[in-house]
């Protein structure tokens, strides 16, 4: 009678990366003031500070950068190249999660924000809005807290 030896599987099935392996995320955060005004540059400081070491603060990240557009008050996300140039990285597979003050932050046209999270979410890649409490995680639940 033959014996059957069990091989455990080493690399996952799926996206190839070790089994065991912690793998940190990329994370990112987008800050944007819609003035120059003297308030509201002290308002754009105090976000990317606390964003930066609030991201490098958590051992199982990586910080992916900040994104910021400064003085933009644009109802459409067309004309910030902070914001582009986030999502363009976060689509090319450097970002994993980003994180920003609020929705209206984020983007103020409703058609742009749902289009850009839609967007972002299938290509796995997904958002914390800290003011709301809104987490879009990965199992598209949206919850009232930050589980990431």
């Amino acid at each position: 009678m033959s014996q059957i030896r069990i091989i455990p599987a080493t690399i996952q099935r799926f996206n190839g990366q070790p089994i065991n392996q912690t793998v940190k995320k990329r994370v990112a955060a987008y800050a944007r003031v819609s003035t120059n005004l003297e308030e509201q540059e002290s308002s754009f400081e105090a976000q990317v500070d606390h964003y930066t070491r609030y991201i490098q603060n958590k051992p199982e990240w990586t910080y992916a950068g900040l994104y910021a557009d400064e003085g933009l008050s644009a109802l459409t996300t067309s004309k910030r190249d902070g914001f582009n140039r986030m999502v363009d990285d976060a689509l090319a597979g450097k970002i994993d999660l980003i994180i920003t003050k609020s929705v209206s932050r984020f983007a103020r046209n409703t058609l742009d924000s749902l289009a850009t999270i839609r967007k972002l979410k299938a290509n796995n890649v997904f958002l914390y809005f800290e003011k709301e409490g809104i987490n879009l995680s990965k199992n598209g639940f949206i919850s009232r807290f930050i589980a990431v």
